[in-house]
């Protein structure tokens, strides 16, 4: 079983541009150079996701089954979530650092993502969906409250062709860190 990581040790990892993922049995950190990011004023919403956000059924909340997501996120055949990982980011959800943006369709989860805030940035860790749409939905809400709350930088680690049509680009590891730095030092709140 692998070992959690101190709250503390994390946030520092964070702070320098690091992350950890359980790989083959074994934490390791990650540094990427390009590193992937949302530019927040770059934002685009595609058109299939246009519509799936008008469906009325969709409730979003926030922070209210952290375990959950992470768990759902964990269920794919090959994850980076593993027991070590997944107390390390609960105990960073239970100081406040950790949040879970949920998207529910008739009191079922049906997806979501889960990452870290530090100050005025947020790192997206991990989405999944159990209904199709939600983890679009979730992110399309995730950036409504990123934007309303002050934040500055959403990092997604790599650029996916999924986040790619969203308007997720590649930057040179630099110029993350001088944003990265930046940010963190902002005053931010993710709230509905």
């Amino acid at each position: 079983m692998a070992n959690m990581i101190p709250p503390e040790l994390l946030l520092d990892f964070y702070r320098k541009g690091i992350f950890p993922m359980a790989v083959d049995g074994e934490t390791r950190l990650f540094s990427p150079n390009p590193r992937g990011i949302i530019p927040l004023d770059e934002f685009r919403i595609p058109h299939g996701t246009r519509k799936t956000l008008k469906d009325p059924v969709w409730e979003l909340r926030l922070d209210t089954a952290f375990d959950q997501v992470m768990l759902g996120c964990a269920e794919r055949e090959e994850t980076w979530i593993d027991e070590g990982i997944f107390q390390s980011y609960t105990a960073l959800h239970n100081l406040g650092h950790a949040h879970s943006v949920e998207i529910w369709r008739d009191g079922q989860l049906a997806g979501g993502l889960y990452g870290v805030q530090i100050g005025g940035a947020f790192f997206g860790e991990s989405m999944f969906h159990r209904v199709p749409g939600a983890s679009k939905v979730a992110i399309c809400y995730l950036v409504e409250m990123m934007r309303k709350g002050g934040f500055l930088l959403l990092d997604t680690q790599w650029v996916t062709p999924h986040l790619e049509k969203f308007g997720a680009r590649e930057i040179p590891r630099a110029d993350y860190l001088v944003m990265l730095n930046d940010a963190v030092k902002k005053d931010a709140l993710l709230s509905c």
